[in-house]
């Protein structure tokens, strides 16, 4: 099931031309248009789901083989030194486009592409009250 208004449900089916690198019944994977570097993909599932949160365990599970395939041949094929796969879930994590999806972001050695933050410290105290209630 699409979203009417949703431009990545377009593109998953078909319906917006796009630089389709795979295709298969519940995915398309495609080259970004504001790629961060060189190759960048993303992964989109042709059902609409808004983030990793709504989607089904098992299509969860799938969208990650693709993207670990399409990784695997990204460094082969681009010979690049790593490879950022990168999901954001919700405004604050980053997330722009309200379908789910991945990127695969193709990495060079001093490539200066900022994806990283300064660690912080886990304090005792966070450790003990995070270990009570996510455990």
């Amino acid at each position: 099931m699409s979203q009417e208004n949703c431009i990545f449900c377009k593109i998953a089916a078909g319906e917006i031309p796009s630089a389709t690198l795979y295709e298969d019944e519940e995915f398309r994977v495609i080259l970004d248009v504001g790629p961060a570097a060189k190759g960048h993909m993303l992964v989109l599932p042709k059902e609409h789901y808004a983030d990793i949160l709504e989607m089904p365990e098992e299509l969860t599970a799938k969208a990650f083989v693709v993207a670990k395939r399409m990784a695997q041949k990204m460094e082969q094929v681009l010979e690049c030194d790593g490879i950022n796969i990168l999901q954001n879930n919700h405004e604050a994590a980053g997330q722009t486009v309200f379908h789910f999806h991945i990127h695969l972001i193709p990495r060079k050695k001093n490539d200066k592409i900022g994806l990283g933050w300064k660690p912080g410290t886990l304090s005792d105290a966070d450790k003990a009250e995070l270990l009570e209630k996510l455990r």
